[in-house]
C-alpha cells in the first residue's frame, strides 16, 4: 500500500470572519491566515488584516475603504 501524503487544508491555513462596517454593511468569510491568531491577542489581529485587504482592494477600486465596526470569526459561539 503506498504511503499518503497528509495534505493540509483552507481550514488549517485560514480562519474565516465575518465582518461589520460603520456603514451598517457586511462581508461574509473573508480570509486570515491562521499564523496571524491565538497567543496573547487571540483574533484581534484578524481586524487589522481585513482592514490591510480593505485598504488593497480601495486603492485598485479608486474608493476610500469602509472602517470596521466588528469581526466575528465564522463558526464562534456568541458569548
Amino acid at each position: 500500500m503506498p504511503a499518503h501524503r497528509q495534505d493540509t487544508t483552507a481550514d488549517d491555513e485560514f480562519a474565516f470572519f465575518n465582518v461589520t462596517y460603520v456603514d451598517g454593511s457586511q462581508r461574509s468569510n473573508r480570509r486570515v491566515p491562521s499564523e496571524l491568531l491565538g497567543g496573547l491577542d487571540g483574533d484581534e489581529p484578524a481586524k487589522q488584516a481585513i482592514a490591510d485587504q480593505d485598504r488593497e482592494i480601495a486603492e485598485k477600486s479608486g474608493k476610500p475603504p469602509i472602517e470596521i465596526a466588528s469581526v466575528e470569526r465564522v463558526g464562534a459561539k456568541k458569548k
